[in-house]
């Protein structure tokens, strides 16, 4: 199986330390999303973890313990963009970050982290002058350190609409997102980096940029050495091309404070959710207690050379 680490907070980031315990236990307990009293116990040893996906802003709380992954597989996917603080609140600065993904990347090798420049959004602050700048600015740092990147556009969830509104960021036109990419598509041609796009509709083959895929099956075979019988994930958007993974991490928990973030769906509940949270236990946040509904995760390996396992 694939372990994504993950879509719904900054584990790497915020909470390595009970990643890590969790890989010396095995196992970990992962709320669903619709009932907060259901959990799945989610098996995590090498036996049946084909490969963990990290996503992650600021890895480098993980950068000193990667031996202990190393009877795993896996890959980063690293969002960087050039937001200032009004955004992007409580992150390093885009130069400290840059460092940090150097730094990872000579850990674990360019092939295995995953640039993310997304979400892309304009308005009076952040024009489509300014990403053209910034995406140069940074291509021509990260060029020697991955080997691909991957973009979107901002969405508009409703629970962050006045968000939105106060920052003036309306959903762009195909021709301002063409605009933009046709000049991407230049700079990282110059780099030699390639370019996809995540869960998108439009068509940018134009500028020769595909679709992509995060949970990509193409990478992950690459990484393990080792052809995966997997299908696309069906809990994701239509235009998601991932394959499918299980995701270990717990909504309203990350505190970077990014104002597009749509896993933060009330900034007050994070602070609540953080208190409660303790490194040595099996759950993110708080204990097991005999209110909850725990199930053991059906973990059906992926690769080829595997039988399913429980």
């Amino acid at each position: 199986m694939i372990i994504s680490a993950s879509r719904r907070t900054d584990i790497p980031a915020l909470y390595s330390d009970w990643f890590f315990n969790r890989l010396k236990e095995g196992y970990a307990l992962v709320q669903n999303p619709r009932n907060p009293y259901r959990f799945s116990k989610v098996l995590l040893n090498p036996q049946v973890v084909d490969c963990f996906v990290f996503w992650s802003k600021n890895p480098l709380p993980m950068i000193n313990r990667l031996s202990e992954l190393d009877n795993y597989k896996y890959y980063f996917q690293f969002t960087l963009t050039p937001y200032e603080r009004d955004i992007e609140i409580r992150l390093p600065s885009v130069e400290k970050r840059i460092e940090i993904f150097k730094r990872l990347s000579d850990r674990i090798g360019g092939d295995k982290i995953v640039w993310r420049y997304d979400p892309i959004f304009i308005n009076e602050t952040y024009s489509i002058e300014f990403h053209q700048e910034a995406f140069f600015r940074i291509t021509s740092q990260l060029k020697d350190y991955t080997e691909k990147c991957i973009i979107s556009f901002i969405d508009h969830y409703a629970h962050i609409k006045n968000v939105f509104d106060r920052f003036h960021i309306n959903p762009m036109s195909d021709y301002e997102i063409k605009l933009i990419m046709e000049s991407f598509s230049k700079i990282v041609s110059e780099f030699n980096l390639k370019l996809k796009t995540c869960a998108e509709d439009i068509d940018l083959n134009e500028f020769n940029i595909s679709h992509g895929a995060c949970i990509d099956k193409d990478l992950i075979e690459q990484i393990i050495e080792c052809p995966l019988i997997a299908k696309k994930d069906k809990n994701q958007r239509a235009m998601c091309n991932c394959i499918e993974s299980v995701d270990i991490g717990t909504y309203d928990t990350c505190s970077h404070g990014c104002i597009y973030c749509y896993a933060t769906t009330n900034g007050d509940r994070v602070y609540r959710n953080i208190k409660l949270h303790d490194k040595k236990s099996p759950k993110l946040l708080g204990h097991p207690n005999e209110t909850d509904i725990i199930t053991l995760k059906e973990m059906k390996a992926l690769r080829t050379n595997q039988k399913t396992l429980f």
